[in-house]
């Protein structure tokens, strides 16, 4: 009877250990899914924004990022055209770099928003 007790204590325990990995791995891809819009999103509402500017929003908004996740992410964002940069003097360094939406990137970003929000509106039509 203990071994019973032991094997179903066992698999309750691996279930809901699958459960939460399971749930990690949807909430990583949605933030996944969403970044680059929230990205699009700061540069917009700011006009011109250095990383750290970003990472900071990001934050206030309980989306944590490292700068190893965003550097990628700003470089393919730039390479689709969406985001421009110029290099800006510091007096707390070395030069900065600075984004801006290119009309391209404004372009995206409004019909990313637009397919977000059908996207909220589907879903909150099912829960």
């Amino acid at each position: 009877m203990q071994g019973t007790y032991f094997f179903c204590n066992f698999a309750l325990e691996k279930q809901i250990l699958m459960e939460t990995i399971n749930l990690e791995k949807m909430k990583t891809q949605m933030r996944k899914g969403v970044l680059e819009m929230c990205i699009l999103s700061i540069i917009h509402k700011k006009g011109e924004v250095y990383a750290s500017d970003i990472i900071e929003a990001l934050k206030e908004a309980d989306m944590i990022v490292v700068e190893g996740t965003l550097y990628p992410l700003m470089t393919r964002l730039k390479n689709a055209t969406l985001l421009n940069y110029s290099w800006r003097e510091s007096s707390a360094g070395p030069p900065r770099k600075y984004y801006t939406l290119t009309e391209k990137g404004q372009t995206f970003l409004k019909e990313a928003l637009a397919s977000w929000n059908e996207l909220q509106t589907m879903i909150t039509k099912l829960i």
